[in-house]
């Protein structure tokens, strides 16, 4: 997830101080990836060295507030414009889980799989309530209608993630029945 794009994002709609940005990041995301306000300032520090963002005084509480750059609206553009990398993927714990339980004696990969499964489908039906009432609350405004992308995105991956153990299993399956029916070498 980048942090850094999502706060030039919402710097590109005028000067921020670092827990409204936090407050506003949080807000757009529907709170599922909440931010440390340090998080936030550390952050900001790093555009503000590569010359993304600058500080531009501060509000009436002393605040101080940080603004785009014109190299943070490249940046911006840039990144709007070049697609998500998904060519080498984040290491997944699961996959590399299910890989390593096969190679270990008295570890039940199938139960392993199931527990997986009985996890992801809960939260799946988390999703899915918190999607339903978004959606009965019928709200147009940007950020409720961000919320709704968000949690229709961890819907579909929840579902995909189910598809994939089922996947598992059925390979597991007719691996042991091969095995089973093949002659000894």
């Amino acid at each position: 997830m980048s942090i850094r794009h999502g706060l030039l994002a919402l710097l590109d709609h005028g000067p921020r101080y670092g827990s409204r940005l936090r407050s506003e990041f949080e807000a757009r995301t529907g709170t599922t990836w909440p931010l440390n306000v340090g998080q936030v300032y550390t952050t900001l520090g790093r555009l503000e060295r590569d010359g993304m963002v600058e500080q531009r005084g501060t509000d009436a509480s002393g605040r101080i507030l940080y603004a785009l750059t014109d190299a943070g609206r490249a940046e911006l553009r840039d990144w709007f414009e070049r697609p998500v990398d998904r060519e080498s993927p984040p290491r997944d714990e699961l996959a590399i889980k299910l890989v390593m339980a096969m190679g270990v004696p008295g570890v039940d990969i199938r139960a392993v799989i199931e527990g997986q499964r009985q996890h992801v489908l809960e939260i799946l039906r988390e999703h899915t309530r918190q999607r339903t009432r978004a959606m009965a609350a019928g709200s147009s405004h940007r950020d409720e209608v961000a919320r709704l992308l968000v949690l229709e995105q961890l819907v579909f991956r929840a579902e995909a993630e189910v598809r994939w153990l089922d996947h598992c299993e059925s390979r597991l399956v007719r691996e042991a029945e091969a095995a089973a029916t093949d002659p000894p070498a």
